[in-house]
């Protein structure tokens, strides 16, 4: 699979027709088609456009994904993250400062010799 392949499998998964990935980055809509088919490279500016809307560049240009920071996290972690991006702000000061407590008595307990 080359850079076009790549390319237009990222495209594909933010939904963007051609027209409208060629729009976003800058370019006509026959230059994403010769960067999708392989006939033409994209260039610096066109990748910048484009990873500002999500696209991996380390894998269109490598192959590669990049880490996710998510990646390490388990599941009843990711589960909260999930639940504190979806409240509002002052939800998240509220749920921040529950986790600090929280935190404060297991560290207090632990230190006791607890468990």
């Amino acid at each position: 699979m080359g850079i076009g392949d790549r390319l237009k499998e990222e495209r594909e998964r933010l939904g963007f027709s051609q027209t409208e990935f060629s729009a976003v980055a800058g370019a006509s809509k026959n230059s994403q088609y010769n960067y999708e088919k392989g006939d033409r490279s994209p260039d610096a500016n066109y990748l910048a456009a484009v990873a500002e809307k999500g696209v991996d560049i380390l894998y269109v240009v490598t192959g590669e994904r990049k880490p996710q920071a998510t990646d390490s996290i388990g599941g009843d972690a990711m589960e909260l993250l999930k639940l504190y991006e979806a409240v509002g702000e002052p939800d998240r000061q509220v749920l921040l400062r529950m986790a600090s407590a929280f935190a404060s008595v297991a560290v207090s307990i632990a230190a006791k010799g607890g468990n």
